[in-house]
Order: structure tokens, then C-alpha cells, then sequence
């Protein structure tokens, strides 16, 4: 058994709670995490393949160069917790709750983000391609140079964001792009939402 099999194992045993674990260089596939509560751990280039964290809590987590592939992290928590250069492409993340966390340089393309609340987050260097923001409650959010490419932001409100330093291409809006209302983009990023209304822009 892996030590973080263990460590999980273990977790269950204590009342579900796993704190201060240090793991460098797992690899773990099909693990239960789900329920837990994990506080002050640091993954440090750590695979997961196949585990379901459905509706853990990670407090001043860290995941430094990780892999998330096919895992399950449906109703999850995330406070004051950092991820650095991962890739989690197709991640669960549905109806997950963010606050006071800081992404940079992730993958997080495919990713299902529906129905979830990111309050005081900063996300920097990120891809976004294709996953799935929509109806989702933003609070403070920061995005820099942030690509969203052909990601679903139906019914999302990015009211008072500063979006100009980040990618748009074929964002998925409704039909009036209200999502946009109240946010700030750059001439580039307005022929875009003009497409997307079928306005012809020449010039």
C-alpha cells in the first residue's frame, strides 16, 4: 500500500480527518477520498488516476505539479489553497466552492466547473479551453492571462472583471452576452463578442 493509501486509510480511522501529510512523487488510482477533510497537506508531483473525492474539504492545501486524470471532486471545498503548475484535464469539479485560493500555470481544460463559486480567487497563466463555467457564482475573482477558449460560461456574470489579458475565443454566452455585462475587454476581445452577436465588424 502506497503511503498516501495509507495516510487515507488512515484518515478514515481518525474521523475522516487527514492533517499536516507531506506526499512527493504518488501515484495512486482508484482511492476513496471522499468526505474527507484534508488540512495543511502538500502534494508534491503526485498522479491520481480514477479516485472520487466527492465532497472533501481541502484547507491550506498545496498541489504543486500534479496530475488529476478521471478523478471525481463533484461538491468538494477549497479554502486558502494553492495550485501550481497541474494538469487536471476533465476534472469533476461540479458545484465545488473556492475562496481566498490561488491557481497559476494549471491545465484545466475539459473541466466541469457547473454550478460552482470561486469567492476571492486569483488565477493567473490558466487553460480553461472547453470546460464548463456555466452557471456559476463569482466574488472578487482575478483572471490574468487566462485562456478560455471555447469555454461555456452560460449564465455566469463577469460584471467588474478585467478579462483584457485573457483569451476568448469561441466562449459560449447566451444570446445577448450578458455574462460580459459590466466587464472590461479590449478592442480584440469586443470584434469576438461581436461575432458571437453576429454583428459584422469591418474596418
Amino acid at each position: 500500500m502506497s503511503p498516501l493509501a495509507e495516510a487515507l486509510d488512515l484518515a478514515r480511522e481518525a474521523g475522516d480527518l487527514l492533517s499536516g501529510g507531506v506526499f512527493s512523487q504518488e501515484t495512486a488510482a482508484d482511492l476513496d477520498g471522499s468526505s474527507l477533510d484534508l488540512r495543511d497537506c502538500r502534494f508534491q508531483a503526485c498522479q491520481f488516476r480514477d479516485c472520487d473525492f466527492s465532497g472533501a474539504a481541502f484547507y491550506s492545501c498545496v498541489f504543486m505539479d500534479c496530475l488529476m486524470e478521471n478523478c471525481r471532486l463533484p461538491c468538494t471545498y477549497w479554502k486558502d489553497c494553492r495550485l501550481s503548475d497541474c494538469k487536471w484535464d476533465g476534472a469533476d469539479l461540479r458545484r465545488s466552492r473556492w475562496k481566498d485560493s490561488t491557481l497559476e500555470e494549471a491545465l484545466l481544460r475539459y473541466v466541469n466547473f457547473t454550478n460552482g463559486v470561486w469567492e476571492h480567487i486569483f488565477i493567473k497563466d490558466c487553460d480553461f479551453t472547453e470546460s464548463a463555467l456555466s452557471e456559476m457564482r463569482l466574488k472578487k475573482v482575478i483572471l490574468e492571462k487566462t485562456d478560455l477558449t471555447g469555454a461555456e460560461l452560460f449564465r455566469t456574470s463577469l460584471t467588474g472583471m478585467d478579462l483584457t489579458s485573457c483569451t476568448l475565443d469561441r466562449i459560449v454566452l447566451s444570446e445577448t452576452c450578458r455574462e460580459l455585462k459590466g466587464a472590461v475587454i479590449n478592442a480584440a476581445q469586443a470584434a469576438v463578442v461581436a461575432r458571437i452577436l453576429g454583428i459584422r465588424v469591418e474596418g
